[in-house]
Order: C-alpha cells, then structure tokens, then sequence
C-alpha cells in the first residue's frame, strides 16, 4: 500500500490530495480489472463512481451528433476518472473507454459523501480535485476555440509533451506513446487530412520528426507561439 501511495503521489491528478487524504481514498475503492476496450462507463450513465486508475491507460470522448469522436482526456496511471457531483443524482457527459488493459479502485459517490463530511481537510482537497478538472476543460476548450486547428494541434503536442514526453539528450522532447494522425485529428476536432498537412508543415519547418513511429519536438518554442501559450502548470497542460 505505501508504494501505491507512493506511485499516486508522483502523478498530477491527485497531487492536489494529502497523502492522508489518497490514503483515505484507496481503502475505500474495490479493486477492479478492465480488458482492453471496455468501457468504465457511457454517456448518459448515472455518474455514481470515481476511479482510481492504477495501470493502464483510458480516454474520455465526447461524440457529436455525426457520430464523430472527440477525445478530451486520456488518463494514466495515477488519476482519478469520473464527475461525482456530491449529494446530487448527475448523468455522465462523456463515455470513458479503456484502450489499455486497466486496474482501477471503484469508489461509490456515497463513501465520497461519508469522507466529506467526516473531514474537513479532504473536503478541501476533492475541491481542489474538482477544481483542476474544470481549469483543464476550460483550457482545452480555449484552445480548440480561439487560435484555429494550427493553434488547436500545437497546444496538443505540448500536452502531449508535459504528459508523455521524455527529454532526450540532444535537446528534444520524446512524446514516448504511439499517437496516430486519426488520434490527433480525434483531440481537436479536425480532418485526418488536415492533420496530415499540419504535421507536414511542422516537420519541413524543423519543429518535430519521428523516430521509430512516435514524435519528437524538436523546436517547442515554436508550438508554444503558435497557440499563444499562457505557461499553464503541468496538472493543467495535459492531454
């Protein structure tokens, strides 16, 4: 358990928790083990339970009424996942869909009302919590709105980077997970055509390359002009 404790500790969704308070947290979730391409929950479910992702990987789409899918999170280990609204019967936004095998800690919204009202610490911390997650859709939001698909798909690369990347010795950024174009055409909203052609564009200005199949950012400042980058903390700039 304190090694768990230790490996939530590090990952900043629930850095805004005490460790008391992510100790509270895991002895009330029940384990549970998801196959790839399940799904925790779908759009219009009753929002009756956090997550606690513990391995593997889930994303968060939102589909339009063309079907189209638009992913507005992809959570990794260390992350809470779910809209619990306390003492309030809500429906779920978004479909959450497991896209790596995944073991997670279910929390009933009820335990979360119990921790609440029992602590006034935790309480504070589930605002902060709450409050992160609204930070996080306003700026994505923002992005996708006000600098156009350039703008949009630059910003997602730095979250991209501030999520996955690794810094190399040459001075770039590895973004170290596979995104396909269709991934990123799904993150802002645009054609895998467009895509392409921005990627294009990117790639014979210098400002990123590929190796082995994943993106190096080889000119980040670039990326940060383009979408106009208000230096956000890294619990915000995240994919």
């Amino acid at each position: 358990m304190a090694n768990m404790m230790e490996q939530l500790g590090e990952h900043c969704n629930l850095s805004c928790f005490s460790e008391q308070n992510r100790q509270r947290l895991l002895e009330i979730a029940k384990d549970r083990t998801y196959p790839e391409n399940s799904h925790l929950f779908w759009e219009g479910d009753v929002s009756d339970k956090l997550f606690i992702l513990k391995s593997g990987r889930v994303k968060i789409t939102k589909s339009t009424d063309e079907g189209k899918e638009l992913i507005l999170y992809m959570y990794q280990a260390g992350d809470m996942i779910g809209q619990v609204d306390p003492f309030n019967s809500t429906k779920h936004s978004f479909t959450a869909e497991v896209i790596e095998e995944a073991e997670l800690g279910l929390i009933d919204q009820k335990d979360i009302e119990i921790l609440i009202c029992q602590y006034c610490d935790f309480s504070i911390d589930f605002m902060k919590w709450m409050g992160i997650h609204h930070r996080l859709t306003q700026t994505k939001f923002r992005d996708l709105m006000m600098y156009g698909k350039p703008g949009a798909l630059c910003s997602t690369l730095i979250r991209l980077s501030n999520t996955y990347g690794e810094e190399l010795d040459d001075g770039g950024v590895l973004i170290n997970k596979k995104i396909t174009h269709t991934d990123l055409s799904n993150m802002i909203g645009a054609t895998r055509e467009s895509v392409n052609r921005m990627l294009s564009d990117l790639r014979k200005k210098g400002v990123l390359e590929y190796e082995s199949g994943m993106i190096v950012i080889r000119e980040l400042d670039h990326l940060r002009d383009v979408c106009r980058c208000e230096m956000c903390p890294k619990e915000i700039c995240r994919i």
